[in-house]
């Protein structure tokens, strides 16, 4: 039996469970501040970094990024978007963002986000604890603290207030009495197969494809790193899908409607990820407060998981300071209200465009008309594009 030493206690402003986007951008937007906190991260800073997820950035998001001064990566490796394409079979319609909305989208992937908040945080003096396994929170309604294992040890950290930035599986959403609850949850019933490869893209620009013989995202890392990925039924396995049968599946359903072939490349990662909208409305309890996908999932299609937690970073990260410098209790308590507006506009459009572009195995012919026809609303209304537009690249926070 294992005999764990204690380590101590330390005492902080704001302890932010999760070392993820929201987690970091929260932290940095709080030492902007002057406002004394340390980040816990279960996983090792390499783990973290290993992840592999979607990086298209709303315009709100790289301002916080120019904020901090966190954009030099950015600045070298971001690809701006001017507009996106919705095909349908033999025809693809683009959504200009900049003629209908003056507004563009960045490509900059969530590592590289991710990676960038990591190495800014020793100048700014944030604390991030890798590592730390075990995390426990404690006394959320009153003397609120967390305790982690590392080393051997038991370290313990007592906080005014603690951030729960820890995802859908870590421990601070289930600390909050009666989240389930106040949850809900749709599982779509596809997954979307992906496969990274270093490879220019089939269309500059992303392409979302409806075709009927399903759906199809044409997407990019860089110029030369392609992101593709199908709709597949949820009871597929990944070691079913060589690679060379993914081509051939890109190239039937995006050959009619993409700019240039679907050029091959050995696959430098292969996944299928389950789609799911999920929402936690509880997102406080006591001096606990939810952020990220600790408290709402959106499905990929509309981009807008990164985006939301840096949304969530920015309303906490505000209400926490009129806190700390005025003793804003009344901004605490409107947190829940401010982030979860946000959410629930982009758990809408995430849920319109998957319902858009999929085919659903309990669709019937008239469901599939129904997606021709607000398809054909899209191709022929300018007034359709710009809200199309509009809600992709987000609102200003």
């Amino acid at each position: 039996m294992t005999v764990l030493q204690d380590a101590g206690t330390r005492r902080t402003a704001v302890a932010i469970v999760g070392a993820g986007p929201a987690g970091l951008l929260l932290g940095h937007l709080l030492r902007a501040e002057g406002i004394d906190c340390v980040v816990v991260e279960r996983q090792t800073r390499e783990h973290v970094l290993s992840r592999i997820r979607a990086g298209v950035l709303e315009p709100a998001t790289v301002a916080l990024l120019r904020r901090l001064g966190i954009h030099d990566g950015l600045d070298a490796r971001g690809i701006e978007l001017s507009g996106f394409g919705i095909a349908d079979n033999d025809r693809t319609m683009r959504i200009d963002l900049d003629g209908l909305i003056g507004k563009r989208l960045t490509v900059y992937g969530q590592t590289e986000v991710t990676r960038d908040l990591m190495d800014a945080a020793p100048a700014r003096g944030l604390d991030i604890v890798f590592g730390a396994s075990d995390v426990t929170l404690h006394d959320i309604t009153g003397d609120a603290a967390l305790t982690y294992v590392q080393d051997g040890r038991i370290h313990r950290i007592e906080a005014e207030v603690i951030a729960g930035c820890d995802g859908y599986h870590g421990p601070s959403r289930r600390a909050i009495p009666g989240s389930d609850a106040a949850s809900m949850e749709l599982s779509y019933p596809f997954g979307w197969l992906g496969i990274l490869a270093d490879v220019p893209p089939c269309s500059v620009e992303p392409i979302y494809a409806s075709t009927d013989a399903g759906f199809a995202l044409v997407s990019m890392r860089s110029l030369e790193r392609s992101r593709y990925y199908i709709q597949v039924p949820m009871t597929e396995r990944l070691e079913d899908w060589p690679a060379e049968r993914l081509w051939d599946e890109l190239e039937r359903r995006l050959g009619p409607v993409a700019p240039r072939p679907v050029q091959r490349a050995p696959a430098l990662e292969m996944s299928i990820a389950p789609l799911r909208s999920f929402v936690c409305e509880r997102m406080r309890h006591g001096r606990l407060f939810l952020a990220g996908d600790a408290a709402h999932i959106v499905p990929p299609t509309g981009a807008k998981g990164l985006n939301l937690a840096a949304s969530d970073a920015i309303h906490l990260a505000e209400a926490l300071t009129g806190f700390f410098r005025r003793g804003d209790h009344a901004a605490l308590d409107d947190y829940p209200r401010r982030a979860l507006a946000r959410v629930w506009q982009s758990e809408r459009f995430a849920w319109y465009l998957t319902k858009l572009c999929h085919r659903f195995p309990e669709d019937t012919r008239f469901e599939r008309r129904m997606q021709q026809a607000e398809l054909d609303s899209i191709a022929s209304s300018r007034g359709m594009q710009a809200l199309l537009a509009e809600n992709i690249v987000g609102s200003p926070l």
